[in-house]
């Protein structure tokens, strides 16, 4: 019951982590606005919330691009009145060693994971400092701490890492808590379209040779977004099966 009512917009929510958490904030009974870049999936998550007996709408828009993330935030709040919770989900992945990175590699995977939440991030906070109340929880990744073949992927992630305890300073006062959730080896479509051979490899550097699934990570947002996690802001909790206790 604790974000009952309250209003969530999760970003890339059209498969994966970012669905399971826009689910489960919608079975807790917040508003949840579905965001992706494909009109496909947008439509199959929430006509699968509203079956299920939850509050939800989809837009789909670019969070590479101001204007339609300001437009994003304009219908969520046009059809409810306000926007209380920010998901900063949405992120690819383009993994090469540093002499095969492409700029253009280099530059998707910052754009979306990371000038993308900058974005979300930017425009919400105008809504949450003037109501008084927000919640930003932003999704970094186990690899922020660094990882072979992974020089653009694990910058975006540590940068978010970065911007969370920024805005957590600058928000704090208006009643905004700003929080980061890192996510070790979850089993999600990407996860399954790895070879046994490579998924075999990664389980065996788990502490608990196990991976997580979706449903580990949006229990940690349900957490952050609530109102009993009102003192804590800035924070970023690993969620990863012990995974964050070692490198390599």
């Amino acid at each position: 019951m604790q974000v009952k009512d309250r209003v969530a917009l999760i970003t890339g929510s059209g498969g994966g982590i970012g669905e399971g958490i826009a689910k489960k904030l919608a079975k807790c009974g917040a508003k949840v606005v579905v965001n992706d870049v494909d009109n496909t999936k947008v439509d199959r998550v929430v006509g699968e919330i509203l079956e299920a007996g939850g509050t939800a709408m989809g837009i789909v828009a670019d969070i590479t691009k101001l204007a339609e993330v300001e437009s994003m935030f304009n219908k969520t709040v046009e059809q409810y009145g306000q926007i209380d919770i920010l998901v900063n989900n949405a992120g690819v992945a383009r993994d090469k060693s540093i002499r095969k990175l492409t700029e253009e590699d280099w530059d998707i995977v910052l754009n979306v994971n990371l000038k993308g939440a900058f974005f979300c991030a930017k425009v919400a906070s105008e809504y949450m400092r003037n109501q008084g109340y927000g919640r930003i929880i932003n999704i970094s990744s186990r690899a922020w701490l660094g990882g072979p073949g992974q020089a653009n992927y694990s910058a975006s992630k540590g940068g978010i890492v970065s911007l969370t305890r920024t805005l957590a300073l600058e928000l704090g006062r208006k009643g905004v808590t700003v929080n980061c959730i890192a996510p070790g080896l979850i089993d999600t479509p990407l996860w399954q379209i790895l070879t046994p051979e490579i998924q075999e490899r990664l389980r065996n550097k788990q502490p608990g040779k196990d991976i997580g699934n979706v449903d580990d990570i949006a229990n940690g947002v349900l957490f952050f977004a609530g109102e009993g996690a009102g003192y804590i802001t800035g924070q970023t909790i690993f969620i990863c099966g012990g995974r964050s206790l070692f490198a390599g």
